[in-house]
Formats: C-alpha cells, structure tokens, sequence
C-alpha cells in the first residue's frame, strides 16, 4: 500500500494544542517553524520532547525548497510539520503550501485566527466586518500583490464601517491612525501580542493612536460611527461631460454602458483598463465596485493628465495609474479577474497572449473601431482559447436643426467579449 506523504500546517499561539495535532508533532520526523513562531511553541508542552527535531527558518521561499526535499523523498508514514500562526488560511502561509503541493500532500489544523482573537478582546461582533491584510513586509514582490493597499482603507471604511488589519512594520497602527486623522467618526483598536503572556489592548481616535508606538505582531480594527459621513450610492451612468478629455477622445456612454454590462464585474477583485485614454471605463468601474482595484494603463502624457484629474475630481482612491504602454507595463501588475482594452497600439496579439497565461478564468472585453482591429482581437481571443462574443453598437443621437429633431449617427463600435471559464 501506498503511503502518501504530507506536510501538516498547524496553528499555534493562542491555545493549547488538540490532541491530533499534538500527536502530529510528537510523531513528525521534521518541524519547521519560523524564529518568532519557535518563540511561541517553547510555551507548549510538547517542545521539550521534539525541539532536537525543529528547523528554524525565516524565508517562504526556503521553507517551501525545504519541505520539497523532505515531503518527496522516499515513503515515511512519519508526518512533516510546518507550525503556522493562528489559521494558516485566513491571509497565512496554509494557501501557498497548498499551491506548492496540492491538498493531497497537504493537510491543514487551525488554531484561532489573530482577527478573531482581537474582536472577542474587544467584546465586538465580526461577522460585519471586512477583513484585510496590509502585511506585505519588506518584499516589494509581496507587496505590490496585496489586493488593497493604506490608501483604499476610507473608501472601505466608508462601506463596511468596520474594518480589521493584520498589519506590518511599515503599515503599523500610528500609520494607519495618521492616515485617517482627518475623521472625526474614527476609532480605532490595537491589540498587540494576542496569546502572548504581555498581550496589551488599547484604543482611540487616530490623533492619539498616531503618537503612540506599538510591539509586533499586532491587530488593528477600525471602528467608524454610523450616520456621521453617509456616502451616497453612486449612480451607473457618467456623461461624457462629466470626464476630463481631450478632443473627444472618450469612450462613447452607450459603448461605455454595455462594455461595462459586458464585463460583469465581480464585488472584489483587479480590473485592467488598458488604453485608458482619459479613463472614462476606470472611473465608472471603481465607482460602482469600490472593493474593486482598477490600473488604469496609459502612455500618452496629456490622458494621463486627464485620468489624474478625473480621479481627484471623482476622490477614487481605489485607482493607480500605469505610465507605459502594454504589453510592457502589465508584467509587475497583480493578476487581474477582468480586462479592457481601449487601445492596444498594434500590440493586441501580445497583450491577449500574456493575459491568457495569467488569467486562468475571466472575461476580457475589446473595443474595436475598424474592421482592422476588430480581425486582429477576434484572431488574438480564440488564438488563446477564450469563447467569443460580438456585438456591434451603432448610436444616433438627436440633433435639433431648426426648429425640428435628426438623428446623427457616430461610428460603430465592435464589443468583444472573450472569456475563460
């Protein structure tokens, strides 16, 4: 009979271990844990009896080669552990141990999360609550793949009205309070240590919490005072009058309208806008879908002026502009779940195709004004296997000539849709 090895990710810092994972442990045949997570176990029982077994080792990159050595060599029915803080799978090392080696060779016991820790500390319900992770540490690759970033909090705060953090050196509870300092409907608390003999909790408006320093790890939640700042519902349908643009250079509002319609955009997740022009498609998305992170890619100088305007004209902080042009410009950005494209500037093969390799499931959406383009994005969309729709969009507008009403026709606009499912 076979023996499948696996790797057992089990939680650790907040409670005693259940019998199975203690079991795990005292059985395994390796232990890895970080320097701060073995900090932690030497309060377990169990670390006498196997700490002559546990490898200390700081980078996720040399923990996951490590563990490949040992997870693949040979049958052993001794088990492999690698100790995780909390719940390895709330925003924890569990999802990229289960992308190295797949659920058959992984098996995953939680303890308490840090989040759900800090709420019952704070005698708070969380089921409310929206949850994110501004954890990205020093690593620039880490970072820039965090689905929200510092500057997103307000918008988020503005929805949910309650919103908690894991945190990290540079995005730690003062700066998170200076960010915020400017609302009064604000509070904010910070649990430092959670399971540690030293566990402190405190909290306040974000001048106070600013002044104050904090040890790591910690937790914040930020608490805002409903009915104090009510946002508004935005409303689907911007007027081209409404965007800065130059010299008509805009997508149309009823090509807008349905390529919008066409992308059947998720609540969260990364939107592309490329050949964003003056960023008319970007601004009504992250309107509409706040939660939303839009990179809006542009090379030409005076429309990234424009989307800079609109987007402090519109307080969208939930946009970054790309300066460059694509392909070139999409290769250091997070994956995304749907993609436009504007303007491909003869590129749409190459766009298509590194799309394709990075978006297992989606939607792209293309709008092609001459039948050029529109055989270059039909060619690109079923060359790398999306299923193909097309619409054609033809707008008259009336026109008052005299005293009476005509219909003025604008050109037609080929809609693409292609997606992978």
């Amino acid at each position: 009979m076979q023996i499948v090895n696996k790797v057992y990710v089990i939680g650790i810092g907040y409670r005693p271990l259940n019998a199975r994972s203690s079991e795990l442990i005292c059985d395994a045949r390796g232990i890895v844990a970080s320097k701060r997570l073995l900090e932690v176990f030497t309060g377990y029982a169990e670390f006498g009896a196997v700490q002559d077994r546990i490898r200390v080792i700081n980078k996720v990159d040399e923990i996951m080669e490590f563990l490949r050595s040992l997870l693949f060599t040979g049958n052993s029915a001794r088990p492999l552990v690698l100790l995780a803080s909390g719940d390895p799978l709330f925003f924890g090392i569990g999802r990229k141990v289960l992308e190295e080696f797949g659920h058959a060779h992984v098996e995953i016991l939680p303890d308490l999360s840090s989040i759900q820790l800090a709420f019952a500390r704070i005698g708070e319900p969380w089921d409310n609550a929206f949850l994110m992770s501004l954890h990205g540490g020093p690593d620039p690759e880490k970072r820039r793949r965090l689905p929200y970033e510092l500057k997103d909090l307000p918008t988020l705060l503005d929805k949910h009205k309650k919103v908690a953090i894991l945190t990290d050196k540079e995005n730690n509870p003062s700066e998170i309070a200076r960010y915020l300092a400017s609302d009064p409907a604000v509070t904010l608390y910070v649990c430092e240590k959670l399971g540690y003999a030293d566990e402190k909790v405190c909290s306040g408006r974000p001048a106070e919490i600013a002044e104050m320093s904090f040890s790591d790890p910690n937790v914040v939640i930020v608490r805002k005072d409903p009915g104090q700042t009510e946002t508004s519902c935005p409303i689907f349908g911007l007027m081209e009058s409404d965007i800065i643009h130059s010299r008509g250079l805009i997508t149309k509002d009823e090509v807008r309208a349905v390529s919008i319609h066409k992308l059947r955009l998720p609540q969260q997740g990364i939107f592309w806008d490329i050949g964003a022009g003056s960023g008319s498609v970007s601004i009504e998305v992250a309107r509409l879908y706040p939660e939303v992170k839009v990179y809006s890619i542009e090379k030409h100088e005076e429309q990234i002026r424009n989307i800079r305007d609109n987007l402090a004209r519109f307080g969208l902080p939930n946009v970054d502009i790309i300066s460059g042009e694509a392909p070139e410009a999409l290769k250091e950005l997070p994956f995304p779940n749907r993609v436009f494209i504007g303007g491909s500037s003869g590129h749409m093969a190459e766009i298509v195709g590194l799309i394709n390799n990075i978006m297992s499931e989606g939607v792209i959406v293309i709008n092609a004004t001459t039948l050029e383009t529109l055989s270059e994005a039909m060619e690109a969309l079923a060359n790398n296997g999306f299923e193909l729709d097309i619409s054609e969009v033809s707008v008259s507008r009336s026109k008052k000539i005299g005293n009476k009403q005509h219909m003025s026709a604008l050109n037609p606009v080929f809609i693409l849709k292609g997606e992978k499912q």
